[in-house]
């Protein structure tokens, strides 16, 4: 059996995870593209901290011939949080055929947000023969586990989560799209003022491709997919984490001033046909000595049951994720397709 041959798109942080990993489960990397020149031209052992591999890293505008060339069977795209920063890796994969999945947050249920683009690429995609999906952390914590879950509930009124995660473990563009380093009245103009609108005016704002979407409101809808609900309405309210000493962030290159904004609280709240309440709440933020990553879920009904995970490996688990998904990606209908109609995601030794 031929080995499956990887492309990885975007050289930072979480590459050095996705390709040891991608390794590790025996699956070749044949390409490699970034666009920081401090990157380009190394081989990727550089960045994993392994032997040299005898794969450099090129820069992205050679990432269409890359491919070509490599005619990779996936490739695994780790560098921007809004599906619109990748349109053009993921209409290219799409152009040439080439599976693609992605940590990208809002790919992960993209239509609710971006709807033309998301057809835009799922089009492209079935024409060859291809599928695009997003994965990571999400797919099983905030998705999969809930869904396990409530196999073992009779009634659910309410499903209710809360996730929080240090925005400095993912980058610049993550701690950016969290508000992050902003004073309050930046925040409230550039990140809060898309939630100061009517459902009517947001709806226009998605259909034009300028939403922002917080992670919740990709989940939200991935959940009611998953469990076969219609969403009648859907809301998000975004406030700031706000520093009470001053804070430095590696990843801003900057001293967060007391006062203004470490990241944000996102909280997606959906009513759907059945009955049943989704209100998710992410909290990403620049973290101070005594924060950890928690994700806590509750599903209400007969019996209430919750589940509190201390200090996840976030980083590790979605790059984990990612590299577990890539068997359904393969085998996957064509076009762009939410990982809620893959079934549960599997361990793969």
């Amino acid at each position: 059996m031929e080995k499956v041959k990887i492309v990885q798109y975007g050289c930072g942080k979480m590459s050095a995870y996705t390709m040891r990993y991608a390794l590790d489960k025996g699956y070749e990397i044949v390409g490699a593209v970034d666009i920081n020149p401090n990157i380009i031209g190394k081989d990727i052992s550089e960045i994993i901290g392994c032997e040299n591999k005898g794969v450099t890293v090129v820069d992205v505008k050679q990432a269409e011939e890359l491919l070509k060339t490599t005619k990779p069977d996936v490739c695994i795209i780790t560098t921007m949080s809004l599906i619109s920063d990748l349109e053009e890796a993921l209409l290219l994969c799409a152009k040439l055929g080439i599976n693609a999945i992605t940590t990208c947050e809002e790919a992960f249920y993209p239509k609710v947000s971006n709807p033309k683009l998301t057809a835009k690429i799922d089009a492209l995609a079935k024409e060859n023969h291809c599928t695009i999906t997003g994965s990571g952390y999400q797919d099983v914590f905030w998705g999969n586990l809930i869904y396990t879950l409530a196999g073992a509930t009779h009634k659910i009124t309410k499903i209710k989560g809360s996730s929080s995660y240090n925005v400095e473990d993912y980058g610049i563009a993550l701690a950016q799209v969290h508000g992050s380093g902003m004073t309050l009245e930046e925040f409230d103009q550039k990140v809060a003022a898309a939630d100061k609108i009517s459902d009517e005016e947001r709806q226009k704002v998605i259909e034009s491709g300028n939403y922002t979407p917080s992670y919740m409101w990709n989940v939200v809808p991935w959940l009611a997919d998953k469990f076969g609900f219609t969403i009648t309405s859907m809301t998000q309210k975004c406030v700031p984490i706000v520093a009470k000493e001053d804070i430095h962030s590696n990843t801003l290159n900057m001293t967060i001033k007391a006062g203004n904004a470490t990241g944000m609280s996102a909280v997606v709240t959906a009513q759907t046909a059945e009955g049943v309440v989704i209100e998710a709440e992410c909290i990403g933020k620049v973290y101070s000595k005594e924060d950890v990553d928690t994700n806590d879920w509750t599903i209400y009904g007969e019996p209430d049951t919750r589940v509190v995970i201390t200090e996840p490996k976030t980083v590790e688990l979605t790059c984990a994720s990612v590299i577990n998904r890539i068997p359904d990606l393969i085998k996957c209908e064509s076009g762009f397709v939410p990982t809620s109609k893959m079934g549960e995601l599997k361990y793969n030794s």
